[in-house]
This record gives structure tokens, sequence and C-alpha cells, in this order.
């Protein structure tokens, strides 16, 4: 009797699984997964043996880098274990996203830090994400709401369509030339070196010369990250010159399915002929922002921090900043 009663359990089982199956729209799972510190080192010595000589002889603990790296693997295994037998599945790198061709029909899981949703995002067109933060004691995890522990309801949540599609409002930049690039994050435009970056700022009736250290644009998503690195050395020289500091709403911190941007120049110069007026504000879909290059080398607009990729903004450039009409898809908690 009690064989059969375990009998009808695993087929109770097997039956929910393919209940999820039959249930689910997605024909594919990829999983984006990054280098760890270990395979990052292994890269640069060749082998694990040389990293750790190399590393110990300079007086660094190396148990931590393997510790940190078993855990990873452990968490990416048992994610790849789970995903339904009937479903497909693939592990990528995030160095190959910029090759891969995502189908309309697949899921996508990252496990890694807050930047691996981002680089993942931006090659995404309405594929749902679900972020697994793989060392919460570690990683702060404000774009990843789901960790080992609860991976298991979400996935299935999310092959039955129950889980919740957040969408994530992204920054465009698209240049004169037709060239376009995606901000999850932020964009920066400026000189990909230190010295001042000279251009012409237009948004709506308002046009200045400007030469400063840049401009940074951030979504909703971006709040919390440079741009709120921008409100506190604001908020601390103000203090420190005797002024008083009423802090925006929340923090400055804004929901991801913000309908605007907020943009932000860093130490801009007044002269005879640069001003400061706009030097913060927000952009919309219906007042994008124009900027062109009066820089005749170095000039770029990269987005979320990389700046090996980017598009040169040099004389002769205009770029129009705007809301994207793309959006990221993320899939959070009830």
């Amino acid at each position: 009797m009690e064989r059969l009663k375990t009998k009808r359990a695993d087929t109770e089982k097997i039956s929910a699984r393919s209940k999820v199956i039959r249930q689910q729209t997605y024909e594919k799972v990829i999983i984006v997964t990054r280098k760890t510190e270990l395979e990052e080192l292994i890269t640069r010595f060749n082998s694990v043996a040389q990293a750790k000589f190399y590393l110990e002889h300079a007086g660094q603990d190396f148990a931590p880098i393997e510790e940190k790296h078993q855990a990873y693997h452990k968490v990416l295994e048992a994610v790849s274990k789970q995903i339904p037998g009937g479903l497909k599945k693939q592990i990528i790198d995030r160095s190959f996203l910029s090759q891969f061709s995502f189908g309309e029909a697949d899921l996508v899981i990252t496990i890694g830090p807050d930047g691996l949703v981002v680089n993942t995002a931006k090659y995404l067109h309405k594929q749902p994400i679900l972020a697994v933060n793989p060392a919460p004691k570690h990683i702060d995890g404000v774009l990843l709401p789901f960790n080992m522990a609860d991976f298991a309801s979400a996935l299935e949540a999310s092959l039955l369509n129950t889980l919740p599609i957040k969408p994530v409002t992204m920054a465009e930049a698209r240049l004169n030339d037709g060239q376009s690039l995606l901000g999850f994050n932020d964009l920066f435009i400026g000189s990909q070196s230190h010295v001042s970056a000279r251009y012409e700022l237009s948004l709506g009736q308002q046009t200045e010369l400007q030469s400063s250290s840049g401009i940074i644009v951030s979504t909703g998503a971006g709040s919390t990250g440079w741009m709120r690195s921008v409100f506190a050395g604001a908020s601390a020289v103000i203090t420190a010159l005797g002024g008083q500091v009423i802090p925006p709403q929340n923090n400055g911190q804004l929901d991801w399915n913000t309908d605007h941007l907020m943009y932000a120049v860093r130490e801009p110069f007044p002269s005879k002929i640069t001003g400061t007026d706009l030097v913060f504000g927000d952009i919309t879909s219906q007042q994008p922002m124009t900027i062109t290059s009066h820089m005749s080398e170095n000039g770029v607009i990269f987005s979320d921090g990389i700046e090996s990729d980017y598009l040169k903004f040099n004389a002769g450039s205009t770029v129009t900043i705007g809301v994207a009409e793309r959006q990221a898809h993320m899939l959070v908690k009830h």
C-alpha cells in the first residue's frame, strides 16, 4: 500500500511538471552568466595554480576567491537542473550577448549582480528577465528580485505566466548618422579623456553652449546609481557653502517604469560664451534633448558605464537623447 502511495505521488509530480510545460508559452530558457573572479584570473594567468601563486605572493588570501567561484557554480548548476525537461535551455556568458540571437519565445534567466541584468536587457526585445541573486550576502541586488530560496516557485510561476512583469524605461541616444545606443541605467555624453567637453545643448525652447565634464542622463532604474552620486556631491557642496538642501522626493529614486529621464551636467564652466542654465532637469518623449558636438576629437557617448562600447561624438555629430521606445521586461514578485 505504501509503495502504491509513493508511485501515485511520483505520478502526480510528473503530471504537475507536464502541466507547467503544456501551459507555458516559452520554447527555450537562456541562462546568462558572467565569469567569476577566479575565471577572470585564469584568463589572465592561464591556470588556477599560477593565479594562486601570484595572489598569495602579493599577500592576498586565495581561499575566498575559490569559495565564491564554487558557490556561484553551485547556484548555476541548481538553476540549470530545475529547468523542465520539455524545454530547451542554453547557457551563455555575457561576453557573447552582442553576437547572440534571442528568440521571441525565450525566457531569460540572469545569474549575477545587477550589472548583468543591465548588460543583458539592452539585447532583448520584450523577452522577460528572471534575475537571480546568487549571493544575497554580498550583492545588494536592487534589480535582483529572486534568490535560490524562491527560485523554484518563481520559475514555475514564470512558465505559467502568473508572475508579474514590470516594464523598465530605457534611454536612447540617436545620432544624426542613424547610429543609436540604449541605456538601461544611464548614458554619458562627453569627452573620452579628462579634458572639458564642448557642445551645444538644446531642450525645449532653450539652447546653450556649454563646457563641462560631460552630461549624465539617468533612467528610473539608474536613479539609485550614478545620478545618486551626483545628488550626494551637489548636496555636500551646497551644505559646505552654507546653503540648505531640500532632498528630492523619495531621495531622488524613481520607479523603474517612470515616463521620463533625468539629466545632470557635470562641472559646467561659466564663461563669456558658455553658460550654466541648463544643468539639471527632465527629458520626456514630448521634449527630448538635442546635443551638437563642438569637439574635434575624443567625443564619446556610452551607456551603463561600459566605456569600451561607445559611439563617437565629434564635431559634425548631433545626438537626440530621449525615452526609448523599447522597454526591458523584468519578472518581479507578487
